[in-house]
This record gives structure tokens, C-alpha cells and sequence, in this order.
């Protein structure tokens, strides 16, 4: 046993209160109303920290600390956006403690601040630690420098420990940096996390004979959901069942790009942590196990030269680290593009998609496990429902995947419901409520006719019979299976004047597709005009740190939904080109081969392209304006190919906005006023011609109409109904009075 004395320093704020830190790792610090009381908190902590966490224990390494005050001057900024506004300078003391190493290298904590920092000359103490002080501060309003301003009083103490000596302390974690970043994945917890890998022997015994045998680097390659995961954690099991010794079985460690440099702040750290993690894994002949090889190219620098991958490159070339890692065909793709000399370096095993046949077994084995574990039955009908609808409904996911995971979440649902079997009708209610698809397109035995379809667009998008017939096609041709798998749902585009019901239609098209399950807005509205000019392609699909942008998120985690590119003619010309692989293939790829699909997207696009023109405003009679010869003239023809339909949306009639008048009249009962007192409400026809007349306009078409109906209609209602909360249960009825206002009455 040994005594260890860890320099602390100890400073009292003007409100009394004493706070106690470690100088050698600023975190470790205890907050009382005395400075015996934090000294004491702090040593009861350490000394249970070096017997159950010894690794977490701090380095003693600072020889003869002393204590400092320094002067530094740090100007404050307000920050709005991306401009910056300094304010007037302010001075902080700041205690530095400084020491030395055994290295003879410097070293200074300044534990109010959490900075640490090593130097050589002690002459240059003041100049970097008012540098380091001023970089802390960097983008700090006044008022957060505050926090930092003087304290009462600075002294330096110590805590004494009682233990054995850190070093043999620090020998029982044998793989400190390994155990930081990544997971053992021979432990049974991470065992479980993955199912067995199916129908997948032959890429197994590859797989388990190339790293044995030849110590290789491999990329497994293959779709996303295919089971490129499953096949790495089989093989690791076939592997390490030959193994004798529970810790020999640590051999295959499971990491990704994100966690190797995680926490990592200044230049050079996440390198030093890579380097101490092939030595870790250089004693036992260790296999590090990437996740997604493209993450390893994306991050750790300003490029893929300085990335992480390229850091592990000639440590993998001179056999110094074997790397198992997983990528898709295209992740693939843009590595090599990217960064060549990582792909080199692997041995290519293609995991490829399973035929139906096979498909269908692996799911009936899936199926048949969960039953076993659970009790619970699932017949082969289950099993067929579940893949006909995956490839009838989600054809770019590749089989297992999704499917495997969905038939679990069955077999869950059974259980949670206290069901000792999955019926198909459990299976399609799961379906329905994750896609949002209704149940009498997912249903072959549910008949659909168009006219169905027309008559419910059309009750909602009054005065555009064409427009509706159009959207209806595309909805009939999917419930019949005729659409191309390999393209989006539908591509159209409304033209037409503004206010006549062009964003109305998308969002009804979203509400009859894809409003039926958990999720009921599946809209997802993008305004081109945020899209033009330099770099507007980059923006769509990326954020300022190379990130998926928000839309790609939604559309990665929602596919089945309505796209509306509004205002489409406003966007870049890049964005055009861009959108030209998408409207082909239904998917877009960006410069990391990262893969957003939108086959199972309906894609609308809106344009007031010809609405200057002469009778293109948003009312009265149609002049003969073409909106398809104005589309033909603005795009290139092979975007305009891509075009499943350009539908024109005609100016509206006086009695078309006569009767959005009485819709929007109908539509006000089921405001939230109406449903808790039970008031109904009813009108004359002159009450709805008075609301048309006053939302009419010439250039906005029936825009204006809601403010009409709010000035006119909603709020006398409102002054009624909130004078007279007693009015529970009874009619309203509006009329139109002698002064041509609307009157209300009671019944």
C-alpha cells in the first residue's frame, strides 16, 4: 500500500461557497460551504475511484506545483449569426498551476477554466496561458465571462490517497484505449445484440478462413439490410468457439469513425488515441471491426487525406492492424474515388441479396425462433404477407433487413398483447401504422375505382376535375402493382396561378397515400427558392458539416411520403441536374455514396411558370393560356421527359370559390370552440356569396379567402362565444343583415 498526493486547488466565489478541483484533471471537483468540507468530498471520491475504477484514477505526475495569478485581458463578442460583435475588454485573474514533469517537460492546469497544457520554456509560461485563456473565451458574451471573473481567493492543497501504486493499479484494465472506443463483440451482451446469420455458411467459413489463415483486411460489401453485421458476428463466433480462456475471446473489437474520435478536441489527440489502440490490439493479435468503412474517409479531418482512414493506412499495409469493415456498392464507390489507397488495402467479400426463395426460408427461420423463445405461432402465411409487402411495397430493401427485423417486432406485438399467435391481420395493421399506406391499396382482395379516388380529391380541391383525374391515375396505377419499382410513385408537375389549389392537392394526395399510420403528416414541403444560386445542389442534400441535411433525415426515415417542391422553376440549375437522377431512378446518391431512395415517395413539383400571362390570373374565365408549352420552353427536355405529367390547374369561377367558401364554412364547426361546447353551426347561401366576394382577388386567387372568412364570420363568432359560455348545445345560424354584415342568432 502507498499514500498518493494529488495537487488541488481550492478557491472561494464572493457568494461564500468553496470549490475544489484536481490540478491534474480539472473534472475531477467537489463544490461545499467549506474548503474541508470539498477536500474531504474529493478524497472519499478518489479513494473509491482508484479501488473500483483504476484507470479513471488521475495521472500524479506534476513534480513541485506551485501557484500562479495571472492578468489576462479577453474581449467579449456577441454573436448573431454569422457576425460578431466585439464588446468593451474585461481582465480575469486566473490561478495557473504550473510544475514540471519527469520528461523535464512543463506543465500548467488551470482548473477554473478545465485547461491543461504542457510547454518547454517556463519563461513563455504567462504568454501561452493568456493565449489559452483568450481561445476559451472565443465567442463568449459579456455575460458569460462573467462567470469567470475573480474570485475571493486562490490556495493550493492536497488530497491523499490511500492504495496501491497507480501503475499496478492500472495494470488490471489491460486494454484502457480499446475499451474507450470500441465493444468486445466475443462478450455474450454484445453476442446477443445479433441474430445468426442465415443461408450465409459459405460467406462465413470466407470470411472465418481469411482472417485465420491469411490475417487480411476485408470489406464486406453488399446492399444495406443484406447482413453484412450478422455475417462479421457469426464468423467471430465460429472463431472464437475454437478458443480456449474466456479473455483470449476479447479478440474482435466492434468500433465506428464516430467513436474513434469522439471527445477528441485539439490537434492531434484522436491520432495519439489510434496509436495507442493498435498497440493495444498489436499484444494479442486484435482485429479491429469497422461499422461503415465511408465514416472512417468522412471524418477526423478537412479531407479524406487527413481523415481517419487515411491515418490507418500504413499501419493496415505493413500488417502493423487487420480492420474487418462493411460498405455498400456505392460507399464503395466514393472511397475509391475519395480515398483509393484505403480500398487497396481490403480484400473485397460480396455478400449478395438473397433470391425470393431463399428469402422467404430465412424469414420462416426468423419466424420460427421467435416462436420457440416466445410461444408464440406464426404460420407460413405470415411469413408470405410479410414478404410480398416488403417487395411489392419497399423493393430497394434488401432481404433480411428490414423484414427479419419487422417480423420481431410481430412476434413482440403478440407478446405485449398477451397473444399466443401473429395473424396476417396483426402483420397488416403493423404495416399500415410504420408506412402510413392504407389498408385497401396494401390488400389485393380490396377493390379500388378510380372514381373513389376522384371524388375524395376532388371534396377537398374544389374546381379542378383534370388535376384530380391526373393525381387519381397515379394512385390507381400503384394499388393495381403497374408502377416501375425503380422509379418514384408519381412525378408531376402543377402548374398554374397562385391560390388555385395546387399545395391543397399535394397535401390531400399525402393525406389519402400516407395518412393512416402513426405518423399522419407526411408531407414534406421544400420552398426552391432557398435553393438557387452557388452550391444550392450541396445545401439540398448536405449540412455545413457534410452531414445529411434535414430533408435527406426525413426522407431516410419516412420514405413513404409526398415530396413538394414548391416554386420548382426558382431553384439552381444544379438542383435540376441533381433532381434528374432522382425523377429517373428514385434515388440519390451523394458525393460519399451515402443512398436516399424515393420509390416509394410521390413527387410534386409547383410552378406559376405562364400565370402572367394574359387570363393566368387566379379567377375568372381560362384565356388559353398553355402552362405545358411555358414547362416545355423553361426546362430542358430531358428534365421535362422525366415528367410523368404536367397538370394545369385552371383560374377559378365565381361559383368555384362559392363553394371553397361553404367548405371553408364547414370546416370552421370542427375548430376546437365548436367541439367543447357542442354548438353547431349553420348559414345561408348569402353568408357563404358574402366571404366569396370579400376573398376574391384578380393576382391571389382564393388566398385571401381564409382572412375574409377570420374578419367576417370567425370573429363575431368568437365575441359571442366567449360573452356567452353558457350557450352550451345549441345552433348558430349566420344570416346576412340589412347593413350587409353577418348576424347571429341563437336557436
Amino acid at each position: 500500500m502507498s499514500v498518493m498526493r494529488l495537487p488541488v486547488l481550492v478557491w472561494r466565489d464572493h457568494a461564500g461557497l468553496y470549490t475544489a478541483a484536481v490540478v491534474e484533471q480539472p473534472d475531477t471537483a467537489a463544490v461545499g460551504t467549506s474548503a474541508q468540507e470539498c477536500l474531504s468530498q474529493l478524497r472519499h471520491y478518489l479513494t473509491w475511484l482508484q479501488r473500483n475504477r483504476p484507470w479513471e484514477f488521475p495521472d500524479v505526475d506534476t513534480l513541485d506545483p506551485k501557484l500562479v495569478r495571472l492578468q489576462v485581458e479577453v474581449r467579449p463578442e456577441y454573436v448573431i449569426g454569422r457576425q460578431r460583435h466585439p464588446a468593451a475588454p474585461i481582465y480575469l485573474t486566473v490561478p495557473c498551476v504550473h510544475g514540471k514533469l519527469a520528461t523535464e517537460l512543463h506543465v500548467c492546469s488551470i482548473p477554473p477554466l478545465r485547461l491543461w497544457f504542457s510547454f518547454h520554456d517556463v519563461d513563455k509560461l504567462k504568454e501561452l496561458a493568456a493565449h489559452y485563456v483568450r481561445e476559451a473565451m472565443q465567442g463568449k458574451s459579456p455575460q458569460q465571462v462573467a462567470e469567470y471573473l475573480n474570485a475571493a481567493e486562490y490556495e493550493l492543497d492536497e488530497v491523499l490517497v490511500t492504495g496501491a501504486q497507480q501503475k499496478e493499479a492500472r495494470e488490471t484494465r489491460r486494454y484502457e484505449a480499446l475499451e474507450t472506443v470500441a465493444e468486445a463483440l466475443g462478450e455474450r451482451a454484445m453476442r446477443r445484440q445479433y441474430s445468426r446469420a442465415w443461408e450465409r455458411e459459405v460467406e462465413i467459413q470466407s470470411l472465418s478462413e481469411r482472417v485465420k489463415r491469411d490475417r487480411a483486411n476485408i470489406l464486406l460489401v453488399g446492399p444495406p439490410g443484406v447482413g453484412k453485421t450478422s455475417v462479421l458476428a457469426s464468423a467471430v463466433r465460429e472463431i472464437e468457439r475454437q478458443i480456449d480462456g474466456e479473455e483470449e475471446r476479447r479478440r474482435f473489437w466492434l468500433t465506428n469513425g464516430s467513436r474513434l474520435i469522439a471527445g477528441m478536441r485539439y490537434l492531434g489527440q484522436w491520432e495519439e488515441r489510434l496509436e495507442s489502440v493498435i498497440a493495444e490490439l498489436a499484444t494479442f493479435q486484435g482485429v479491429l471491426c469497422i461499422e461503415n468503412l465511408l465514416e472512417l474517409v468522412s471524418m477526423g479531418g478537412l479531407g479524406a487525406t487527413d481523415s481517419v482512414g487515411a491515418f490507418i493506412v500504413p499501419y493496415m499495409n505493413h500488417r502493423e492492424l487487420q480492420v474487418i469493415a462493411e460498405a455498400t456498392p456505392e460507399e464503395l464507390e466514393a472511397c475509391r474515388r475519395l480515398l483509393p489507397g484505403l480500398a487497396d488495402s481490403f480484400q473485397i467479400l460480396s455478400v449478395e441479396a438473397f433470391d425470393a426463395a431463399r428469402a422467404i426460408r430465412v424469414l420462416d427461420r426468423i419466424a420460427q425462433a421467435g416462436a420457440r423463445n416466445h410461444r408464440v405461432e406464426t404460420g407460413n402465411d405470415v411469413v408470405e404477407s410479410v414478404f410480398r409487402m416488403f417487395r411489392r411495397f419497399r423493393p430497394y430493401d434488401a432481404f433480411p433487413g428490414k423484414a427479419a427485423a419487422f417480423i420481431s417486432g410481430c412476434v413482440q406485438r403478440a407478446v405485449s398483447n398477451k397473444s399466443n399467435v401473429v395473424a396476417p391481420t396483426t402483420v397488416i395493421e403493423r404495416f399500415v401504422d410504420e408506412t402510413g399506406l392504407p389498408e385497401l391499396l396494401i390488400r389485393d382482395d380490396v377493390p379500388l375505382s378510380e372514381q373513389e379516388v376522384i371524388d375524395h380529391l376532388s371534396s377537398r380541391v374544389i374546381g379542378q376535375d383534370a388535376a384530380c383525374r391526373t393525381a387519381a391515375g397515379v394512385i390507381t396505377t400503384f394499388k393495381a402493382g403497374l408502377n416501375d419499382p425503380g422509379r418514384p410513385l408519381g412525378v408531376l408537375l402543377f402548374s398554374g396561378p397562385t391560390g388555385v389549389g395546387k399545395t391543397e392537392l399535394a397535401r390531400s394526395i399525402s393525406d389519402y397515400l400516407f395518412g393512416h399510420g402513426s405518423v399522419r403528416d407526411r408531407l414534406v414541403r421544400l420552398d426552391m427558392s432557398e435553393y438557387s444560386g452557388h452550391g444550392a445542389s450541396e445545401r439540398l442534400v448536405s449540412d455545413a458539416s457534410g452531414g445529411p441535411s434535414e430533408f435527406i433525415k426525413r426522407m431516410r426515415s419516412q420514405p413513404f411520403c409526398v415530396v413538394l417542391f414548391d416554386e420548382i422553376e426558382k431553384a439552381s440549375p444544379d438542383v435540376f441536374d441533381m433532381l434528374l437522377g432522382v425523377f429517373d431512378e428514385g434515388r440519390l446518391t451523394d458525393r460519399f455514396g451515402r443512398v436516399t431512395t424515393f420509390q416509394s415517395s410521390v413527387l410534386i413539383l409547383t410552378s406559376n411558370l405562364g400565370a402572367g400571362r394574359e387570363g393566368g390570373m387566379g379567377f375568372g374565365e381560362q384565356q388559353g393560356t398553355d402552362y405545358d408549352a411555358e414547362v416545355m420552353r423553361f426546362f430542358r427536355p430531358e428534365f421535362y421527359n422525366r415528367l410523368d405529367g404536367v397538370v394545369a390547374f385552371a383560374p377559378l369561377k365565381e361559383e368555384v370559390i362559392r363553394q371553397i367558401a361553404a367548405k371553408e364554412l364547414r370546416e370552421l364547426t370542427k375548430r376546437e370552440g365548436f367541439a367543447k361546447t357542442g354548438v353547431s353551426l349553420s348559414w345561408d347561401e348569402d353568408v357563404a356569396a358574402l366571404v366569396a366576394r370579400a376573398g376574391y382577388d384578380r393576382r391571389y386567387g382564393a388566398r385571401p379567402l381564409q382572412r375574409a372568412l377570420e374578419e367576417l364570420v370567425v370573429t363575431p363568432i368568437a365575441r359571442e362565444l366567449a360573452a356567452r359560455p353558457e350557450t352550451a348545445m345549441k345552433n348558430l345560424h349566420l344570416s346576412l343583415g340589412a347593413d350587409g354584415r353577418v348576424q347571429l342568432k341563437w336557436s
